[in-house]
């Protein structure tokens, strides 16, 4: 007599495998498994420490250097949080459209702007000297060195808050970046009688 194998239970199969998918989903949208800490804070600085070394020693011109530190800052700084904090109040009422059009003019002006101070450093380099937990973010401190001239601190203030380990922050001897970003922006705005898209097509000029 043939023995008879019993039937799956689908029912079972079907719960079994919306629980595996839903758990993938989770993790998924809770983004990378490896959550900020004080080594890949680190390391992020390191890599962009690299990178600007890497570009103060080759000899290229400041136009094409101001270029590649708009790949620099594409890839290591949370543009979206520094552009909207410069922006202040007037971010929460500008239209999609409006915002996201102002955010890529002011990510090529903080390049052509920071390319431009970078380009000062020629013959000198940045080195990662420690960093500190915050709280909310890591403080990663470096030296810079310049011929002719005495180290001076810069540090990068690194969060995850945006989903990807991005710095937001640049203190350049005690003097924020975003500070004195939202200082400049905020004049350039109230000369526009706060309309944003004439901040945006001149930031477009400026840097």
């Amino acid at each position: 007599m043939p023995i008879s194998t019993p039937m799956p239970n689908l029912n079972k199969i079907n719960i079994a495998r919306r629980t595996v998918l839903s758990g993938l989903a989770s993790c998924a949208l809770a983004g990378p498994v490896f959550a900020l800490d004080k080594r890949t804070a680190t390391r992020l600085v390191d890599q962009l420490v690299g990178e600007i070394n890497a570009a103060i020693d080759s000899g290229m011109s400041e136009t094409k250097m101001i270029g590649r530190f708009e790949r620099i800052f594409a890839d290591y700084a949370d543009v979206n949080i520094i552009a909207r904090s410069a922006l202040g109040p007037a971010a929460r009422s500008a239209k999609p459209a409006e915002l996201e059009a102002y955010i890529a003019s002011f990510r090529g002006y903080i390049a052509r702007k920071y390319g431009k101070r970078f380009h000062e450093f020629i013959g000198g380099k940045i080195v990662v000297t420690g960093t500190t937990d915050r709280g909310k973010f890591f403080e990663v401190m470096t030296v810079t060195e310049l011929r002719g001239s005495a180290p001076f601190d810069v540090a990068f203030r690194v969060s995850d808050r945006s989903g990807r380990n991005l710095f937001f922050d640049i203190i350049v001897e005690g003097i924020s970046l975003l500070s004195s970003e939202r200082v400049e922006i905020g004049a350039l705005l109230d000369a526009r009688k706060g309309n944003i898209a004439k901040l945006t097509r001149d930031l477009a000029r400026l840097g």
